[in-house]
């Protein structure tokens, strides 16, 4: 986590390797991730998160499409201060959420299962993030009725979406396209960081 720019005391540690231990035994029966080798869920899946926690804003967070809880479970452990919400449409993962919660005692998270298309919300969110869509135009589109104009949209993709960003329509600005490094995870990570105009 050091190497990420995070302080990593013992309590988040800990948490995070419960966390995964239990990603793993729940993994057998609720298929939630491709490889449950602990390396390898650390590097691909915790790590992957946590890298972009210096791009969130102070506040609260929705992590749209979380599956298995990732990136929003990991941000919301090593940022207790953040407030979280992760939205499924599937139960079995919201369920092994829930289980995850209760387990390590976390206040600062909230799960709803739902389609991101029938998901509101009283209160704007500061900052919306996903790694779960296949462009960020869809996902600007899914999270456009949650966004206000002070929003910042964070979409984790793997290669520089170049070709994706041609595509942007006028109501969604792109502000900048990081460079993300995760330790030890040999592959492009890129974030593309986007607010929603009108």
């Amino acid at each position: 986590m050091s190497a990420l720019g995070l302080r990593a005391d013992k309590e988040s540690i800990d948490q995070l390797l419960e966390f995964v231990l239990q990603l793993r035994k729940w993994n057998r029966s609720y298929n939630l991730v491709s490889s449950t080798d602990v390396n390898d869920v650390i590097r691909r899946h915790v790590l992957d998160s946590l890298s972009i926690h210096a791009y969130l804003l102070p506040g609260r967070m929705l992590d749209v499409g979380t599956g298995a809880g990732f990136p929003g479970l990991p941000l919301a452990i090593a940022m207790p201060a953040l407030d979280c919400t992760l939205l499924d449409s599937t139960g079995k993962k919201i369920r092994f959420l829930r289980h995850i919660k209760r387990t390590l005692g976390l206040s600062n998270i909230h799960l709803k299962e739902s389609r991101v298309a029938d998901f509101q919300d009283e209160i704007v969110f500061d900052t919306i993030v996903s790694r779960a869509f296949s462009s960020v135009v869809d996902f600007g589109s899914a999270v456009r009725h949650l966004a206000g104009s002070e929003t910042r949209l964070l979409a984790m993709k793997g290669k520089d979406p170049k070709g994706e960003l041609k595509a942007l329509p006028k109501w969604l600005k792109l502000l900048s396209v990081e460079k993300i490094s995760v330790p030890d995870l040999h592959a492009e990570r890129h974030l593309v960081i986007m607010s929603v105009s009108g």
